[in-house]
């Protein structure tokens, strides 16, 4: 994730919130500040109009969207073809 640092990702909560904005930071943790967020449902969540930047706990995290330019899908396909490799030894 930290490649990722600074461009746009939605990272959706345990409780079903859906936060869009440009990444920060990360840890190990999978702890994530977020800049210039917006959320993907504001007439649910319209107390979350008015917060531009944010820090989101690891253990809340249920998905991150990654931008698909930014995935490595050849390096994923061959990581995935080895570890398959391996199992069947």
């Amino acid at each position: 994730f930290k490649s990722l640092v600074g461009k746009d990702v939605v990272v959706e909560l345990k409780n079903d919130l859906s936060i869009c904005g440009t990444l920060h930071s990360v840890d190990q943790y999978l702890n994530i500040k977020m800049t210039d967020i917006s959320v993907t449902d504001p007439e649910k969540y319209p107390h979350m109009l008015s917060v531009k930047n944010c820090f989101i706990r690891g253990s809340v995290v249920r998905y991150v969207q990654l931008p698909a330019d930014e995935v490595d899908t050849q390096l994923l396909q061959d990581a995935a073809r080895k570890e398959a490799m391996q199992q069947k030894q």
